[in-house]
């Protein structure tokens, strides 16, 4: 099945966790951004209340 066609190698990606300030959050996101990071998702903190975590990815060189 795969007759005619090159395989690629395989991709692989860095992660990382941040936790997010309230009063900064779009700075934080925008500084991740430029450097390359994809924003995966956020997540409550592990201390619950406002606390929130972002996980970025980005593919390794």
């Amino acid at each position: 099945m795969t007759e005619g066609r090159t395989l690629r190698p395989m991709q692989k990606w860095e992660y990382a966790t941040v936790p997010l300030l309230v009063h900064a959050t779009k700075q934080i996101l925008d500084n991740w951004g430029e450097d390359g990071w994809e924003l995966v998702q956020v997540v409550p903190g592990p201390g619950g209340g406002d606390q929130l975590v972002a996980w970025f990815k980005r593919q390794k060189a």
